[in-house]
């Protein structure tokens, strides 16, 4: 088993002090060190299409540039990238479900830790209880709306780590909230660990197994090395969005993002800590590939399947990388510029 990526050594990061505060500052270039294919399904435009319908149906509250933002966000080659063989109706409820996810995230970000607790209170129970329980918030009709769809074609073991990880999603955001609201930082440890869950990732996971109509026994699923497989994904998708999203949230004074977690923990300047965190994302691409050369045998079936569910965690890796230069959440209008470039012009502090 190779190394975990949180043991990157500091010392190859001097501390900088007495200098001017950058106006700019350069991303690693995690697209090329990332090899896999990049696949997109063929059923992308329709489904894109039927979940902005779904999204935007009722909802007087994205109009204007809220809703300009989720065209721009392009949840649909998110979606489409990461899960490229799904059937249609599976890839539908992907996409609603990850553009869902993105409608929780943005809820959260004005939330605080009650906000997050009544929010997970009907998502959770409307999961639980697709058929039966009744909420008035709108998030509750969506997520039986979603889940009863998937329900239909999904195995026992997927539906409970669905559920179970999306639950592990709410605890970590509402612990967000409330590290939000008393202005601390953690260490890098602790973030690391909360930033697992808070990234919504593993449900996408569980999805990965529905997508492709798997069904991959429990005790398979908790092998050390598919496990392993998981995090490096998760730690690669995750940390690259902190390089990514860092600027609009250095804007906003949101600090609950690993450059600010490692610029605190080791006295590092802005651009020390981006070059940080990136040797930590191409670690967690190197542990994947090493990972991926370990699996046992369970049998043909099972190894078949996964394949099928290893290829998918590949699949998130090299979309979610591609897909953040693409959608506007990040960079705005200049993705690609700032693909070609890897620079990143530093936004002013909203007041």
């Amino acid at each position: 088993m190779p190394s975990s990526a949180t043991s990157s050594p500091s010392s190859s990061f001097s501390t900088i002090t007495d200098v001017k505060p950058l106006k700019k500052f350069t991303i690693p270039d995690l697209v090329s060190h990332c090899t896999f294919d990049v696949r997109i399904n063929r059923h992308r435009k329709q489904v894109t299409s039927a979940t902005k319908q779904w999204l935007f149906k009722g909802d007087n509250l994205l109009i204007g540039k809220k809703r300009d933002a989720y065209h721009g966000l392009k949840a649909g080659l998110l979606t489409a990238m990461c899960y490229p063989d799904a059937g249609r109706p599976q890839l539908r409820v992907c996409n609603d479900y990850l553009t869902f996810l993105f409608h929780l995230d943005n809820l959260s970000d004005d939330m605080d830790n009650g906000g997050t607790i009544s929010t997970a209170d009907v998502v959770l129970n409307s999961l639980y209880h697709p058929h039966t329980y009744q909420s008035s918030p709108r998030v509750g009709k969506m997520t039986r709306d979603f889940y009863k769809r998937m329900v239909l074609t999904c195995s026992a073991g997927v539906q409970q780590r669905f559920i179970e990880t999306f639950d592990f999603f709410f605890q970590s955001v509402t612990q967000q909230a409330i590290d939000r609201a008393n202005g601390s930082i953690p260490d890098l440890e602790s973030y690391i660990a909360l930033r697992r869950d808070t990234s919504g990732c593993k449900p996408c996971w569980a999805l990965i197994e529905y997508a492709n109509n798997l069904d991959i026994p429990d005790e398979v699923m908790e092998d050390p090395i598919i496990r392993s497989l998981g995090e490096a994904a998760n730690d690669l998708v995750t940390w690259s969005n902190d390089i990514f999203s860092y600027n609009v949230e250095q804007s906003k004074g949101d600090t609950h993002n690993m450059i600010p977690v490692v610029m605190n923990q080791h006295g590092l300047d802005l651009q020390s800590a981006v070059d940080f965190v990136g040797k930590m994302c191409k670690d967690a691409i190197d542990r994947f590939v090493d990972d991926r050369t370990q699996l046992p045998s369970w049998g043909p079936k099972i190894d078949r399947d996964i394949a099928v569910y290893v290829d998918g965690l590949a699949s998130w890796i090299v979309g979610s990388l591609h897909w953040s230069f693409e959608t506007e959440r990040y960079f705005g209008t200049k993705g690609r510029q700032v693909k070609a470039t890897r620079v990143v012009d530093l936004l002013p502090r909203s007041a």
